[in-house]
């Protein structure tokens, strides 16, 4: 059953909105082991989200929440693995990984999209964050981490 309480920011678009074929989808979850850690993690996600229109090989991407379930994360499209792991080793993105990791739990799921569209790709990913522990694999190229 979908939670009455997960909300999204909306779409960000990045440098490279209207790919050509497959896209690559990055879902992040990250569960408070306390509530008063939901609005940092909340806030560090927002100012991640200032660099996204000069990622290079970003597509675009959706912050969400659930604040009674204390998790918040984000849904990602990038063009390839290479923009997905120069957005993962940038500095900022590595110092809130570090901040926050041991105040809850981090889990993340890659898949490729062979259709970039958002509103199937959106589905998806709320099937994972209400959807049963661990994570199903969307297609047969996903992985998690």
């Amino acid at each position: 059953m979908p939670s009455p309480t997960l909300l999204r920011a909306p779409w960000q678009p990045g440098p490279d909105p209207h790919p050509q074929g497959p896209v690559l989808v990055s879902l992040t979850e990250f569960t408070a082991r306390r509530r008063g850690r939901l609005l940092p993690i909340a806030l560090d996600g927002l100012r991640l989200r200032r660099a996204w229109p000069l990622m290079p090989g970003a597509v675009g991407m959706w912050l969400w929440v659930d604040p009674l379930r204390g998790r918040s994360g984000s849904v990602s499209l990038w063009r390839d693995e290479a923009a997905l792991r120069g957005f993962v080793t940038r500095p900022d993105h590595r110092r809130t990984v570090r901040a926050h990791r041991d105040h809850g739990r981090m889990r993340a799921t890659v898949w490729t999209a062979d259709h970039p569209g958002r509103d199937a790709v959106w589905a998806s990913s709320v099937g994972l964050l209400t959807g049963p522990a661990p994570w199903p694999a969307p297609t047969q190229e996903s992985r998690t981490s």
